[in-house]
C-alpha cells in the first residue's frame, strides 16, 4: 500500500513514513492510492470475527489492508494492546444503545478522556511508540484542539518514550471540564498552549509549522490531528463495528453472546455524525468507499455551518475569527474543516492540481470556492451518500430534553446535534446510527440548563477542575510557537 498527496506531489510513501510526517510536503493530506475493496464474503467473515473475537480483532483485519510495513504479528499485538476493557471500560468497546425503532447511538466515549477521539488516539500513541522505538528516534507532536482531541492525545502520549506533545487550544473557549482534563496534567512531556483566538487560529499554526519543512525536519514535528492519516484510519473501524451490530438479526442479544450473526433486511445503514473538522465523517466516507453498505452519511453541524452550507449549495466558504460562533457544542466551533480536502479530492476524480488550486491559492485569496455548477457536486449525495443539516442551541436543548424524557438517556451537546439532524434525514426501513462524541459531563452547564440536573461524573474525575493547572497563554504567533518548541527540545 502506497499513499499520495491530495495536492499532486508525485512521491508515494508507505504507512510508517506518513505516520510520523503528518502533512505532505506540498501541504496536502495523505490518502491511499486506492481504497481496498471489501467483498460480500469478506464482510461476512469480518462480521464473524467481530462478534466472536471482538473489536481488536476486527481492527487488525481492517488496518492490515492499509499497513504493510509493520509485521502482522506486531500489528495484531498493537491492536490487542489498545482495545481492551481496561482502557475502554467495557469489552464491547463501542456498544450500540437502542433509542427507538430503527435509531441507535453508537457509544464511542468509553475511553480515558470520555470522548470518541480516544478510539483513534490510543492506537496512535502505541503506533508512535512502536515506530520510534524501531528507528531510535524522537517525535515532537504539535496539535490543535477545540476540546477533545487535546485531552485524548495527551492521555495517549503521556509518558510515551521519545514523544513530546505541544497542544494548542483556543483560550477560554473550551468547557471547564475539557480545560481541566488537559491543563491538570503534570507530565514533563506534555505542554499546553492556550492561544488568544479560535480553533482555526490553532489549526493554522499547526499547518504553518508543518509547512516549514526545514523546521519540521530539524525538530521532527508530527501531528495527531485528523490530518494524520493514521488517526482517521483507526476511526474507520467503528463504522464497520456499528454496521455489524445494527444489522444483526437480534442486536440486543448479539452483545450478550446469544442469537445468530445473520443479516437483517435491508442491509444498508445510515450514520449521523456531528461534524466540525470533517475527520470523523471522512472515516465513514473511507468505509463506504471500501464497500461498507452505507446509505447516507449525515453531516450534522452546529451554528458554524460551513459544511452544511457546502452540501446544500456547493459553496465552501471559510469564516474568519470574528464570524466563528462560540456555541454550546464547542468542539465543533470550526470554520475551516481540514479533512474536507480529502473528500473533495475524491469528489473531483483525484485531480491533485485542481485540489491544490482550490485549497491552496484559492482559499488563501478569496476564502471560498464554488462547485455548485460542477457536475461532480451532484455526486456528493448521489454517489457518495452525503447529506447535511444544522442544529442550534435551542435545538440542542430540546433534543437533550426529549431524549431524557422519552428514553431516560442523557446525551452530550454534540451527540444532540447529530441526533437532531439524523432524525431529519431518516429513510424508512434503514437503521440510523448516531455517533456519540462525548459523555455529558464534559458539557455540564448545558445539561443543567436543559435538564436542571448535573450529569453523572465518573469517580476518577471528581474535583478535576480544582487541580493545579500547567498551561501557557500565547498569541497566535507561529514564530513564538516555534521558539517554544526549540527551547523545550534544547537543540
Amino acid at each position: 500500500m502506497r499513499y499520495l498527496s491530495t495536492r499532486g506531489n508525485p512521491d508515494r510513501k508507505r504507512f510508517c513514513e506518513i505516520l510520523l510526517e503528518g502533512l505532505a510536503p506540498d501541504g496536502g493530506l495523505y490518502l491511499p492510492e486506492a481504497y481496498p475493496q471489501v467483498s460480500d464474503a469478506t464482510l461476512q467473515q469480518w462480521r464473524t470475527v467481530y462478534h466472536q473475537q471482538g473489536y481488536a480483532a476486527l481492527a487488525f483485519e481492517i488496518l492490515s489492508l492499509y499497513i504493510d510495513d509493520i509485521p502482522a504479528d506486531d500489528l495484531r499485538a498493537l491492536c490487542a494492546k489498545t482495545y481492551t476493557a481496561e482502557v475502554f471500560g467495557t469489552g464491547e468497546i463501542v456498544p450500540l444503545r437502542h433509542l427507538e425503532d430503527g435509531v441507535w447511538i453508537e457509544a464511542l466515549s468509553n475511553g480515558p478522556t470520555l470522548a470518541f477521539k480516544d478510539m483513534a488516539m490510543q492506537l496512535l500513541g502505541n503506533l508512535f511508540e512502536y515506530e520510534l522505538g524501531r528507528r531510535g528516534e524522537e517525535l515532537n507532536i504539535l496539535g490543535a484542539t477545540s476540546g477533545d482531541t487535546g485531552s485524548a492525545a495527551e492521555y495517549a502520549m503521556r509518558g510515551k518514550k521519545g514523544v513530546r506533545v505541544f497542544m494548542t487550544s483556543p483560550h477560554g473557549r473550551m468547557s471547564p471540564f475539557q480545560q481541566a482534563q488537559m491543563f491538570s496534567l503534570q507530565d514533563a512531556n506534555i505542554h499546553n498552549i492556550a492561544i488568544n483566538g479560535v480553533f482555526d487560529d490553532c489549526q493554522d499554526i499547526v499547518k504553518a509549522v508543518s509547512n516549514d519543512l526545514a523546521f519540521k525536519r530539524k525538530y521532527k514535528i508530527g501531528t495527531v490531528n485528523s490530518i494524520n492519516w493514521a488517526r482517521l484510519l483507526a476511526q474507520v473501524v467503528y463504522y464497520f463495528a456499528g454496521y455489524f451490530q445494527a444489522t444483526a438479526s437480534d442486536p440486543m442479544n448479539i452483545r450478550a453472546g446469544v442469537g445468530s450473526f445473520s443479516v437483517i433486511e435491508p442491509s444498508k445503514v445510515s450514520f449521523a455524525v456531528p461534524s466540525g473538522n470533517f475527520g470523523n465523517v471522512c472515516a465513514g466516507h473511507v468505509a463506504r468507499q471500501m464497500g461498507l453498505p452505507v446509505d447516507k452519511l449525515v453531516v450534522a453541524t452546529n451554528e458554524n455551518d460551513v459544511l452544511d452550507e457546502f452540501f446544500r449549495t456547493g459553496v465552501y466558504r471559510v469564516r474568519g475569527t470574528a464570524d466563528t460562533h462560540e456555541t454550546s457544542s464547542p468542539s465543533m466551533d470550526i470554520s475551516k474543516a481540514s479533512n474536507f480536502e480529502r473528500f473533495v479530492f475524491d469528489l473531483l476524480g483525484r485531480d491533485g492540481a485542481r485540489v491544490k488550486a482550490l485549497f491552496g491559492e484559492g482559499l488563501s485569496k478569496t476564502g471560498q470556492f464554488d462547485l455548485s455548477a460542477d457536475p461532480a457536486f451532484a455526486q456528493a449525495a448521489t454517489r457518495y451518500g452525503f447529506v447535511s443539516g444544522k442544529s442550534t442551541h435551542a435545538n440542542r436543548l430540546q433534543t437533550i430534553q426529549d431524549t431524557w424524557s422519552r428514553h431516560g438517556m442523557v446525551i452530550d451537546t454534540h451527540t444532540a446535534d447529530g441526533l437532531k439532524v439524523g432524525l431529519e434525514q431518516r429513510t424508512a426501513g434503514v437503521p440510523m446510527v448516531v455517533l456519540e462524541t462525548a459523555l455529558p459531563i464534559k458539557f455540564a452547564a448545558t445539561i443543567v440548563e436543559a435538564l436542571g440536573r448535573e450529569p453523572e461524573r465518573p469517580a476518577k474525575f471528581e474535583g478535576i477542575e480544582a487541580l493545579p493547572k500547567r498551561v501557557q497563554v500565547m498569541d497566535a504567533d507561529v514564530a513564538a510557537i516555534q521558539a517554544l518548541i526549540a527551547a523545550e527540545c534544547g537543540y
